[in-house]
């Protein structure tokens, strides 16, 4: 028989415990511009995800 717990654990307790829990984000250089990028998602800096292109740059468009 497996033990039992004397008191219910109230949903903060068991919240911060869980928190604590996470795992950590995994920082790589981007092979096109050498920035901090999370593993395994598209660069914000320059949208180049596994040396492809993969989202357009944004251009500024000025009024004249």
């Amino acid at each position: 028989m497996a033990g039992e717990p004397k008191r219910r654990h109230s949903k903060a307790r068991k919240r911060t415990r869980r928190a604590a829990i996470k795992l950590a984000v995994n920082l790589v250089n981007c092979k096109n511009c050498a920035k901090l990028t999370v593993a395994h998602i598209v660069c914000k800096e320059c949208g180049f995800y596994g040396g492809k292109a993969v989202t357009k740059e944004k251009v500024k468009v000025t009024k004249a």
